[in-house]
């Protein structure tokens, strides 16, 4: 007898039976062997309606799928009007044959059928129909169809007993397949996870930690791309990216390091979005994503650690994508903590994987009717050759020869018991069951072997494991008592034996204060799970440890807690470590924030990180408006590009120094600081950040500006002082000879006019001359007390036809009482009238209507006079009060009014300023003259009394 070992791909094995009369046998091993070809259910139950049509002899043959709230779905058909059958569906409160047996539970057929009674068969042209339940663990998953559109008599009993059988086989076969597919699917999730657990683990390094684990997410999750974003203080960075296509370039990721520094907020677990959405269509298009999965790393006290960043794969499995980031998060506080939870978890998996199972069939007479292929494989043999051996020769061809007549087979009273039997060198849990066989084949036996090897090695492996892993594994109940312990943790609480802590009660030796174990259990009992989880325990000894937990509860069917089971790390020294760290941290904080002077650091993409008190104090800012925003916001714009220049190169490694800043302050005010850049380097030596101290010296730049315009103004008094008096003497003489001439009755008519011309032109020099003398305060000034409001209204009383005639409105706000000033009244009063004059010809020029206010106020000690106008605005502020400098046109000013009226007010102790108005156009002058101090008036009189005696 010949048989074919490895039967070509979709083809049948060819079997020989032992007889012409066993095609019914040899159908089963065809289904059987079909089934061990590991194909899916569809192609199963195709090659079920296939085969069955053809040993039946019917016209069609057709399968239901049952689904609990959709009724009966066609799934499978072979024969008569198959293609229409495979898009039908069928309710089971619908009057049909296959609702029939559903309802029964086994097989039923109609001869001589009615087409009224049943609608759907009717419209596929039966005269009998046959259907039989699929069933499988006691619950109805399918039903067998089997039709005949010519003989109305065709199903009989005998027919319907081999029907049964057969829907028997599928449903075992597609449970089977089920469990395979299934198998498949666990096995590589646990393989993936397995191999993520191991890279994690042998990474001793956070680079190799990084690197490898954004590798393998990205490749678990079908992800093309993978991205690693860990916290950096208040910003996160890449420190990993799997990509292809290559790295991006630097400028790209520091992009990407703001976008998800400014919206990480909106991760508050897994978000899924386009990538244009989130990072914007410029950046996405610069890095080629489409689609982001983000999902956000917490500590266990929710604390952010970093994002890890998936583009352009299939959606996320969710429970898998949890399980990785729960991994990572607890990785990156300890690198080496969750390769052994990963492999402890692989052991996990490995204990619950599938395995296949072993079928054999047997008669009264202990001679097999069938095995399935797993069986037959693993004694060596085609499944056609063991048909009509007996049990005894089957087993005695793996193990040696027995007494009994099946080894599989027990006493009556223990033959629905599962037990252990060693076949092959392996072992098995058999089943046992027994059925009627179809028409005079008696009692059938059929043995199931469930090989749990594998799952007795898995355990063995579990428990090496479990006793030799470093960190701390514990079982314990709810009320309080361990169950287990590894030994790590028997030493990590300081007892002599696993017993001995056994043995203990949790709340009142393990546990430093009551109420930490209620706020575990409390935990617990809302999660499910608690990752991370600080406990403080007390060893044996009363000492007290530091732990870091990761557990979880096991619950009973009715949802109650039965167990705790976890993995304990001691983090006493970590602790230890992290204290001394925060000690030095807020000494080095309150220096910073004690000093005078501003300090800001930067990252390389010029945000700012941090920021000590006084940048807030001195600066006006709030932290919000400070912190993660760039550093150029608060440089004046004109100043921007030195900034930047000085950055880069501080970001090259350079030190730069003294560097003088107009910075803008939180109130809006410019302000001039002398700046120094740091470089700020990493663990690699590379300048990751950019220090900044700066000191304000806007009052040390203002007080020297102030000294050079003092010191200008009195070296132009001086030489204006020097020429006035050179220029004076030979103007007299050509005043003189010049009216001479012109009183000259020998000189002719025409040079008459030209002498007036030059008399009139040499009056004009000498009034330049007495201001020049006038600036140069040569000439004697008086000092008695003035009413600033007096002098105002009589010089508004002079301009008062020329602002009339041109419809200028002058309008006065002058403060009753004010008090009096010491000073010269004609001195101050030219003071008044020429920044009158210098508004009236600004206003008049403009070309709009003319509107001049007037306003006096005490303030600070000081009598202050304001002048704003609605003119075009002054166009130098800078220059208003040097000597000489006028912008009328020529003829129309010397420019000397506004300088002479700063000479005069610095000579009675008081100053004038100028700016551009604010809200609206024009120009405010404010003129400020300190108050007359009674002394200063009671010496007055007294010299006034004096002068009057003499």
């Amino acid at each position: 007898m010949s048989v074919s070992k490895k039967p070509a791909s979709g083809s049948v094995p060819p079997v020989e039976s032992k007889s012409a009369e066993d095609p019914f046998q040899h159908l089963l091993l065809e289904l059987s062997w079909a089934a061990a070809q590991g194909g899916d259910s569809s192609s199963l139950v195709e090659f079920f309606c296939a085969q069955t049509r053809k040993f039946l002899q019917v016209s069609g043959a057709y399968y239901w799928r049952l689904e609990e709230n959709e009724g009966l779905i066609a799934v499978g058909a072979d024969g008569h009007l198959a293609e229409r059958f495979r898009a039908a569906r069928l309710q089971l409160s619908e009057a049909a044959v296959a609702t029939d047996a559903v309802r029964r539970r086994q097989t039923c057929y109609v001869n001589h059928l009615d087409s009224q009674q049943y609608a759907m068969a009717g419209e596929f042209g039966a005269r009998a129909l046959m259907a039989a339940p699929v069933v499988l663990f006691g619950k109805v998953t399918g039903v067998a169809v089997f039709l005949h559109n010519s003989d109305p008599d065709f199903f009989q009993p005998d027919l319907a007993a081999k029907v049964t059988i057969l829907a028997a086989q599928l449903g075992s076969l597609l449970e089977y397949v089920r469990l395979a597919h299934t198998s498949d699917q666990h096995r590589k999730r646990a393989d993936d996870l397995m191999t993520l657990a191991l890279e994690l683990g042998s990474s001793l390094r956070l680079p190799d930690l990084v690197r490898n684990f954004t590798a393998h997410a990205a490749k678990i999750l079908g992800a093309r791309v993978g991205a690693l974003a860990l916290a950096q203080g208040t910003l996160l960075e890449i420190v990993a990216l799997h990509d292809p296509a290559g790295e991006p370039e630097r400028g790209v990721l520091r992009s990407l390091n703001t976008q998800l520094t400014e919206r990480v907020q909106q991760i508050a677990d897994v978000l899924c979005v386009a990538a244009n959405e989130f990072l914007g269509a410029g950046l996405a298009a610069q890095l080629g994503w489409q689609q982001l999965t983000l999902a956000r790393l917490s500590s266990a006290n929710g604390d952010l650690l970093g994002v890890l960043c998936l583009a352009d794969g299939s959606s996320a499995d969710q429970p898998l994508l949890h399980a990785v980031i729960g991994q990572a998060a607890v990785a990156l506080d300890n690198c080496r903590l969750f390769s052994r939870i990963a492999q402890a978890n692989q052991h996990w998996m490995e204990i619950f994987d599938a395995m296949e199972d072993l079928i054999v069939v047997h008669d009264e007479g202990n001679r097999v009717l069938r095995v399935n292929r797993s069986l037959a494989e693993s004694i060596g043999a085609g499944p056609a050759e063991l048909i009509g051996i007996s049990m005894r020769t089957l087993v005695a061809s793996s193990q040696g020869n027995t007494g009994q007549a099946c080894p599989f087979c027990r006493r009556p009273a223990e033959q629905d018991q599962d037990y252990l039997h060693p076949v092959l060198g392996r072992l098995y849990l058999v089943s046992t069951s027994r059925i009627h066989g179809a028409l005079d084949e008696g009692l059938q036996t059929i043995h199931v072997l469930k090989d749990i090897t594998e799952r007795r090695e898995v355990e063995r492996r579990y428990r090496e494991l479990f006793d030799n892993i470093q960190e701390g594994l514990f079982f314990s109940t709810p009320e309080g008592r361990f169950v287990e312990v590894n030994d790590a943790f028997v030493r990590m609480l300081g007892y002599s034996s696993a017993e001995e802590l056994l043995q203990a009660d949790i709340l009142r030796d393990v546990y430093a204060e009551p109420g930490q174990r209620e706020r575990f259990q409390v935990a617990l009992a809302q999660q499910g799970v608690i990752r991370n989880f600080e406990e403080t325990l007390r060893r044996k000894d009363g000492s007290l440890v530091h732990t870091l937990q990761n557990t979880f509860a096991v619950r009973d069917a009715g949802g109650s807690i039965v167990q705790y089971r976890g993995l304990i790390l001691d983090i006493t020294e970590q602790k230890k470590y992290h204290a001394q760290l925060q000690r030095e941290r807020d000494f080095n904080t309150s220096i910073l924030n004690n000093t005078q002077n501003l300090i800001l650091v930067a990252d390389a993409s010029r945000r700012v990180t941090y920021a000590n008190r006084r940048c807030f104090e001195l600066g006006g800012y709030r932290p919000e408006d400070v912190l993660g925003q760039a550093l150029g916001k608060f440089v004046h714009a004109s100043r921007r590009e030195e900034m930047d220049a000085a950055f880069e190169a501080t970001l090259a490694g350079n030190q730069v120094d003294n560097l003088e800043l107009s910075m803008m302050r939180g109130d809006g005010t410019v302000g001039q600081f002398s700046v120094n850049f740091s470089p700020m380097r990493d663990e690699d030596g590379a300048v990751s950040n950019v220090v900044a101290v700066m000191a304000d010296i806007t009052e040390a730049v203002n007080l020297q500006s102030k000294l050079r315009h003092t010191e200008k103004m009195a070296a132009v008094g001086q030489l204006v002082s020097g020429v006035a008096h050179e220029v004076n003497n030979p103007l007299t003489a050509i005043l003189g000879f010049a009216d001479l001439l012109a009183e000259n009755p020998h000189i002719p008519e025409a040079a008459r006019d030209d002498i007036n011309l030059i008399v009139q032109e040499a009056q004009r020099t000498k009034l330049i001359v007495q201001n020049l003398l006038s600036f140069a305060r040569k000439m004697p000034a008086q000092r008695e007390p003035v009413q600033l409001n007096t002098i105002i209204r009589k010089t508004l009383q002079l301009r008062a036809y020329d602002f009339a005639s041109h419809h200028i409105h002058a309008v006065e706000r002058l403060q009753e009482n004010l008090p009096e000033v010491v000073g010269d009244p004609n001195q101050l009063q030219q003071v008044v009238l020429n920044i009158l004059n210098n508004a009236y010809d600004a206003v008049r020029d403009s070309g709009a209507a003319g509107h001049i206010e007037i306003i006096t106020q005490q303030k600070n000690g000081f009598n202050e006079i304001v002048f704003r106008d609605n003119g075009p605005g002054i166009a130098y502020p800078e220059r208003i009060f040097d000597p000489f400098f006028t912008t009328k046109e020529v003829g129309k000013g010397t420019g000397l009014g506004l300088s002479i009226c700063y000479g005069i007010l610095r000579e009675h102790g008081g100053d004038v300023t100028c700016h551009n108005n604010h809200r609206g156009p024009g120009a405010t002058f404010v003129v400020r003259l300190p108050l007359a101090p009674s002394t200063a008036l009671a010496a007055d009189a007294a010299m006034a009394a004096e002068g009057g005696a003499s």
